[in-house]
């Protein structure tokens, strides 16, 4: 692991601070940072060994349509999209709190209810739910926003309660949560999908909210196909995720859940391909966008140029 850390990092201008995430690689410069999605994917809170092709442009061409779709709602730290896989923005101070808003009974949500308790983070939900239903109403259940290891799942008297973020300010990222899904709810209806859970994370510049990381995202939602939705929940068909649920569940299949003793499962090529086009698929699918594959070369030299280009509107 940490022969591939040192081989990712790039040698930029002017970089203040390397942080290595999950699937990004972060560059900071004074008020303004990189971030370079890569082909790695985690599930379950751990770094897959096998990268996916293409994944990382997948992403990041895909969160830049969102936040430009969404900039009349919260302002958010994209500026600009130096190469097919990186982007440049803000330097915001992370909330370290991740507000995750779900409309649909699925995923995590459904695992927890499953498991016989009726209470997340703080909110109730009712008796006899099934897979897949439609909520009451969306709820926002947040976790916390781990620098390393697991998030956790926290509810909203203990965020208001402790030191992570004033009330102020977390009130603000819950209006602002609301009317982001609600968007994307519009935006997944164009397509043909339901948005059915989603996260967004929030960060502090010059002591404003700004929107950060990506949204809509495969990585970052889940959605359903529109049509046949009632009558898959009718017959108690499950319906088909459009996220990467199917890497978790393979991970399952083959003994991964990310409890402590277990060993990754070593993906074949065959699979890897498949998550490859099934991500490129998620983004024509979502967006309504045609994927156009760039073979990133020469990375770094772009971004150094692209670096010395804009070093003097670093303000």
């Amino acid at each position: 692991m940490s022969v591939e850390k040192e081989k990712s990092r790039m040698d930029l201008p002017n970089m203040t601070h390397f942080y290595r995430g999950k699937v990004r690689d972060v560059y900071t410069f004074e008020n303004r940072m990189l971030l370079v999605a890569s082909d790695r994917i985690s599930a379950f809170d751990y770094i897959l060994p096998e990268p996916i092709p293409y994944k990382g442009q997948v992403l990041n061409q895909m969160a830049a349509y969102f936040l430009n779709n969404a900039k009349d709602i919260v302002p958010n730290w994209l500026l600009e999209i130096p190469a097919p896989n990186a982007a440049y923005g803000l330097a915001c101070e992370p909330v370290k709190v991740e507000m995750v808003i779900r409309g649909y009974l699925a995923g995590h949500s459904w695992r927890v209810y499953a498991s016989g308790l009726r209470n997340l983070c703080g909110v109730n939900l009712p008796d006899g739910l099934s897979e897949g239903d439609k909520l009451p109403f969306p709820i926002i259940t947040p976790t916390t926003k781990a620098d390393e290891g697991h998030d956790a799942d926290i509810s909203r008297e203990e965020i208001l309660a402790s030191s992570l973020v004033s009330e102020k300010v977390y009130e603000q990222m819950e209006v602002y949560t609301h009317a982001l899904f609600e968007r994307g709810t519009v935006l997944a209806a164009k397509q043909g999908l339901i948005l059915v859970d989603t996260k967004y994370e929030f960060g502090l510049y010059e002591g404003k909210i700004y929107l950060i990381d990506e949204i809509h995202t495969p990585d970052s939602s889940r959605y359903f196909l529109a049509d046949g939705y009632e009558e898959r929940q009718i017959q108690g068909i499950r319906q088909t995720q459009l996220s990467k649920e199917f890497v978790r569940e393979w991970l399952m299949a083959n003994g991964f859940q990310g409890k402590e003793g277990q060993t990754i499962p070593e993906m074949p090529d065959s699979f890897v391909n498949e998550v490859s086009e099934r991500y490129i698929q998620l983004f024509e699918k979502i967006t309504g966008l045609t994927f156009i594959k760039a073979p990133v070369e020469n990375l770094e030299q772009t971004l150094t140029d692209f670096l010395h280009r804009n070093s003097s509107g670093h303000s």
